[in-house]
This record gives structure tokens, C-alpha cells and sequence, in this order.
């Protein structure tokens, strides 16, 4: 039998999760569930949120946008970020040509009923800052062995 929530998938079948950036200039609506929330501790992670970035994950074709005047995206090293223009709020993250975006975890409105799962990259954490709960880390992705 297949595991039942094989990514960590959270919530029933098909909730609906709303969020959007600080201003209003960049809004979404996920269809379906979304992968429990991931801390990622990479140098382009915490460059882009000023720390570490808390990432949920939706399908593509799950990732309706209901506002978009702001959004923009920056594209390097085969990544892609999304952002709002007007506020600078970080949204979204994938790599170019994933069937996946990641959801920065702050911009959903609550209740999410998301709970955070594990930390990843932390061989390249901040040196200015300790993890301090038992969650799983990786010194990589969360493909890569346990520390």
C-alpha cells in the first residue's frame, strides 16, 4: 500500500488557502492541500528574507493568482523568486520549469492548519543564530541524509 501523505501533505482533500503580500498588489488562492511548511537555511534564502525562509509547497495548477499588478519575478541559477514590486514582499520560489511553486509560508492567511516539519540547508545556516527545536535538519535538501 502507498504511503497515505508521502510528501507530507496537509489537510483534506481540497481546502482552500488564500494569502497575498503586505500590500494587496500580489493575492493567491491554493486549491488543494499543501506540503508542510519547510526551514531553509541557504545563503539565497536568508539574502532573500533577511533570514530563514519558511516554505510550503503547492502544485502548480493548484496556484491561482487573484491579484497580480505587483508581482515579478527574478530569475537566476535556474531559480526563480516571485515578489511584489510595490512592497517587496518574497511570495514565491521554484526552480524554472518545476510543475511545483513554494509558498512563503507567512503570506497564507490563517488558519493555515500548516505546521512546520523540518529544517534544510542548515550546513550553510547564519552563524549569527542557533536552531533550537527537535525537528529533522539537513545539511542539504530534505533528499539529503539527517544530521
Amino acid at each position: 500500500m502507498a504511503d497515505a501523505n508521502p510528501a507530507g501533505i496537509h489537510g483534506p482533500s481540497a481546502p482552500s488557502h488564500t494569502g497575498g503580500c503586505l500590500c494587496g498588489a500580489v493575492g493567491y488562492q491554493v486549491t488543494g492541500p499543501l506540503r508542510e511548511v519547510e526551514n531553509c537555511h541557504c545563503r539565497r534564502c536568508r539574502r532573500t528574507h533577511g533570514h530563514v525562509g519558511a516554505y510550503t509547497a503547492a502544485p502548480n495548477d493548484a496556484l491561482a493568482l487573484t491579484e497580480s499588478r505587483g508581482l515579478r519575478w527574478y530569475v537566476a541559477d535556474g531559480r526563480e523568486r516571485g515578489f511584489c514590486a510595490e512592497c517587496g514582499a518574497s511570495l514565491f520560489w521554484r526552480r524554472s520549469g518545476s510543475d511545483q511553486t513554494s509558498i512563503a509560508a507567512g503570506t497564507l492567511d490563517a488558519p493555515t492548519g500548516l505546521r512546520t516539519a523540518v529544517h534544510i540547508f542548515t550546513g550553510s545556516r547564519g552563524d549569527y543564530y542557533e536552531i533550537t527545536d527537535d525537528l529533522p535538519r539537513y545539511p542539504g535538501s530534505a533528499d539529503s541524509p539527517a544530521q
